[in-house]
């Protein structure tokens, strides 16, 4: 792409299932020119997965009757259909990704990072190592993976982070995880199924969640049925505190908690703390809400950088969080289309998106509670 000396369309940076979304929407507007960069492989965040981390969510093929699979990010694919699982590991969803790319003829330049990127009186100047990408506008879908957020407790060098290869290695009998959401009880529960005994501590105690059936709030269905069963064995204890410091005393861990007690466990504590909005780049191009998230208008774009668009888990409009694929995946089409209008471009292929139930554009609709 950037021996093209031409402008593009849009450009959208990011390979995973928000970025070839959103590309697959943009192919769908007649005439649009546009391309992916990525700074790894198709599925980057997905094969850097642990082996034993598999999705939330499950796959499911249904689209033949009206049903798009929760994980696909085209309505004419499922994640289950052509991996044949209903839970997959990283390295079968980035298989799924690959796949896709392949069959819609995707424009992805993969191996290029974008080190920076600049506002111009016509779009964006995006610096990679192949040379300057120009674009009238960018979607930003780099995901969060990469930037996992530090604790604020001392000490927390002495810990493994959740989204590493080690957390996942066996641990010894007694062992802490700092963090009680997905990630934190998807681990617990990974270590409690291995023999070890795990205290997941969090003075914020996500696991009682009760109210709402958004499962950005709670943890998902599947996350609480393995906890039932991690809880039933006698080697999973919850305690609602806050860790404040990790030390090491001989051969064990030290964690202080602040109810002013101590765990003394065997190994590595383990972090498992969230995740940023994995702006990289563009963070300067982003206001902050007062949650430190990025602000968007209503077209998931930059407040104050126009054409700048956001894709991906880190989306937020109020109290909505669209932090699951087929959260985000509602506004690929939307995103799509602006842009496409901007371009004077026919944007009508669109509304196949919106039959599957993969378009929304009235934000007011979502966050509904389910009746029971």
């Amino acid at each position: 792409m950037s021996a093209n000396p031409k402008i593009l369309d849009a450009l959208v940076v990011g390979a995973g299932p928000a970025g070839i979304g959103t590309a697959l929407a943009l192919a769908a507007v007649e005439n649009l020119t546009f391309g992916v960069l990525e700074r790894g492989q198709i599925g980057q965040t997905f094969i850097d997965w642990p082996t034993a981390q598999t999705f939330l969510t499950p796959s499911f093929t249904g689209n033949g009757f009206g049903a798009t699979d929760l994980n696909a990010v085209h309505p004419e694919t499922s994640p289950a259909f052509s991996l044949g699982v209903d839970y997959p590991t990283g390295q079968q969803y980035a298989k799924y990704l690959r796949g896709v790319v392949k069959h819609f003829r995707v424009p992805v330049l993969d191996r290029t990072e974008v080190t920076a990127v600049t506002r111009k009186a016509e779009g964006f100047e995006i610096a990679c190592p192949r040379g300057p990408v120009l674009a009238r506008s960018l979607v930003w879908a780099g995901g969060e993976f990469h930037q996992p957020l530090d604790p604020r407790l001392s000490g927390s060098g002495l810990s493994d982070r959740a989204a590493a290869a080690a957390a996942w290695e066996p641990r010894e009998d007694r062992s802490v995880v700092i963090g009680g959401y997905e990630s934190g009880i998807d681990i617990a529960c990974h270590h409690v199924e291995g023999g070890a005994s795990v205290t997941v501590v969090d003075g914020a105690t996500p696991w009682d969640a009760g109210a709402g059936s958004d499962p950005s709030f709670r943890l998902a269905p599947r996350s609480r049925a393995r906890l039932a069963r991690a809880l039933s064995t006698g080697r999973l204890a919850l305690v609602g505190a806050h860790a404040s410091g990790i030390k090491r005393e001989g051969t064990k861990w030290v964690v202080s908690l602040d109810n002013g007690s101590r765990l003394r466990v065997d190994s590595r504590p383990i972090v498992a703390t969230g995740y940023g909005p994995g702006l990289g780049p563009v963070e300067h191009l982003f206001a902050p809400r007062s949650d430190g998230w990025p602000e968007l208008d209503e077209d998931d774009q930059s407040t104050i950088t126009p054409g700048l668009f956001l894709s991906g888990p880190a989306i937020r409009h109020g109290g909505l969080k669209f932090c699951f694929v087929y959260k985000f995946r509602q506004r690929f089409a939307h995103i799509a289309r602006v842009i496409g209008e901007r371009a004077g471009k026919d944007t009508g292929a669109l509304d196949a998106w919106r039959a599957a139930g993969m378009l929304t554009d009235d934000l007011s609709c979502c966050g509904v509670e389910c009746a029971c």
